[in-house]
């Protein structure tokens, strides 16, 4: 038995090595996901004769495109989008209810990222800091690294802060977003006492500077953005101060003051991210250990250039075929470093966007707006004609009226008294108005996965108003000339693409109803790993 001892000890450490290797196996070597901010779905379909064959195309040709993707919540903004994509679930239970909202106890707007409790990294001070504090569920990154002691690594990288804070969960080893005060990438106290030095180095070679002498110009000729309005446009804002809003759009006349935040504005903003991103690529060492890791990447001047320009111009279709060379790029880079089949990828969007409302009345479409001052005005007025008290209001904000509790109080009224006078005046005075909830409506019911209540699953009891009301379709709380923006849940703001590719994913398309919260389940489920703590996703691609 001894002359045999070392065979077993061969024997053992082969089964031992191909179990191993087998594990490493059944999961890819990096996570990648990406957020395009404002995308609708129609944006991949309209410019896709524009695109090149290794961007959108190849990640539509070749991997699970669901073209009938909604967002389940009326919520439709930036941190709740990227909230929800991330935890799999809905403002309901992650409490990311707006970019910002009214907070009762402050009886201020608070940030959903901004956090006074740390200090700004990487700016000497002078951006705002941020942590994931406000975000009350996990995410799909916070997962994947609980499934394996920490030995995951996670990044996030975003113009926006609260594009990589929200996507990086609670502790990944590192956030990076855009300082537009200092033209450098930055973090936080909450991750890091010091930017890593391939950050540092990245910073140094002062790329904004660069991109703010290039300018922005087409890509494409001319007659190639014949579908989209006309370049020179009275619904465009002239974010340069050329005094014009048509291409080439050049720096000269922009403050330098002001000149890091207006190239938010430019496709250069996603340049940076997708530069940052390499790097963290290759200095992290991504996908090169034995634990599958995540990059996330959020590309943020899409959602700037629709706000200043609108859904319907040059400047948007401009912004998309160049974010398509930047995709292409990327997974060149992913093949190349990690080797094609062995990431996993989502490309999605954190909301869509009205189509240019200036553009819809102008060719006599349904559009409008509420006035917020008009509204507040008249709802005051009824109160305090009602009940002889015009402080009951204590805010209006993220349509949503906020009564204080202590007015209420003194008066002795009955809040749900208070609840259902109000309610019943906003529905016979405001006829854009199309929904009206109290909280006594709310409170006590479930979010749900499919949207039978959009307001429901955007309402968040500790931190949401009283009464919650929602508009018709097209119409805004204050009517927009120039540009657009988003925040209902109507299909132009909820239809957004989702698209799985690489690792294990099928080819197909597929056009039965999905929804933002599957992304997570999708991701975990793939993974064999628990999905987010209050994930009410479903899995998309059958194994």
């Amino acid at each position: 038995m001894k002359k045999l001892y070392p065979y077993f000890v061969v024997i053992y450490m082969f089964v031992g090595v191909s179990i191993s290797f087998s594990q490493t196996e059944q999961k890819p070597k990096l996570v990648v996901g990406i957020v395009v901010d404002q995308m609708r779905y129609d944006f991949l379909s309209r410019f896709m004769p524009f695109y090149g064959k290794g961007g959108f195309k190849r990640l539509v040709d070749e991997g699970s495109n669901f073209t009938y993707a909604h967002l389940n919540y009326e919520a439709t903004k930036t941190a709740p989008g990227h909230a929800s994509i991330y935890t799999g679930t809905t403002p309901f239970y992650h409490g990311i209810i707006s970019n910002d909202w009214y907070d009762k106890k402050s009886k201020k707007s608070v940030n959903a990222v901004a956090d006074p409790n740390y200090k700004s990294i990487g700016s000497n001070g002078v951006d705002e800091p941020s942590s994931p504090n406000k975000l009350f569920s996990t995410t799909i990154t916070d997962q994947l690294k609980l499934s394996n002691n920490n030995n995951s690594k996670v990044i996030a990288i975003s113009f926006k802060n609260r594009g990589a804070v929200l996507p990086g969960g609670h502790f990944p080893n590192g956030v990076f977003w855009y300082g537009t005060k200092t033209g450098n990438f930055v973090s936080s106290s909450y991750y890091m006492n010091e930017l890593p030095k391939w950050v540092e180095d990245f910073n140094k070679r002062k790329l904004s500077d660069k991109y703010l002498e290039k300018g922005w110009h087409l890509s494409q000729p001319v007659k190639n953005y014949s579908i989209s309005a006309p370049d020179e446009s009275e619904n465009e804002a002239d974010v340069f101060k050329e005094g014009k809003t048509s291409f080439p759009h050049l720096f000269n006349n922009v403050k330098p003051e002001d000149r890091y935040s207006v190239l938010a504005n430019t496709p250069h903003a996603n340049d940076l991210v997708a530069l940052l991103a390499k790097e963290a690529l290759i200095h992290e060492k991504l996908g090169k250990g034995n634990y599958t890791d995540f990059l996330a990447i959020s590309f943020s001047a899409t959602d700037y250039i629709g706000h200043s320009y609108g859904t319907n111009s040059f400047e948007i279709q401009d912004a998309y075929i160049k974010l398509d060379s930047l995709i292409a790029d990327l997974l060149v880079t992913f093949d190349k470093n990690i080797g094609k089949g062995n990431y996993l990828l989502f490309l999605t969007s954190d909301h869509g966007g009205l189509d240019t409302p200036g553009y819809l009345t102008k060719n006599n479409l349904p559009s409008g707006g509420l006035g917020t001052n008009d509204f507040s005005k008249s709802v005051r007025s009824f109160l305090s004609a009602t009940f002889g008290n015009d402080k009951l209001i204590e805010n209006i904000s993220n349509r949503q009226i906020y009564f204080n509790r202590e007015e209420v109080e003194k008066a002795g009224l009955d809040i749900n008294l208070l609840q259902k006078k109000t309610r019943d005046y906003i529905r016979d005075n405001f006829p854009v108005i199309s929904t009206i909830y109290t909280r006594d409506n709310l409170e006590g019911s479930n979010a749900t996965r499919e949207p039978l209540n959009p307001t429901l699953n955007s309402f968040y009891p500790n931190v949401s108003g009283d009464i919650l009301y929602s508009l018709k379709p097209g119409y805004l709380t204050n009517m927009l000339l120039q540009g657009t923006t988003h925040g209902s849940e109507y299909a132009y703001d909820t239809h957004v693409p989702i698209i799985f590719y690489g690792w294990r994913i099928p080819k197909q398309t597929i056009n039965t109803p999905v929804y933002i919260v599957d992304i997570a389940a999708t991701v975990a489920d793939l993974l064999n790993i628990a999905a987010p703590s209050a994930c009410i996703g479903i899995p998309l691609i059958k194994k």
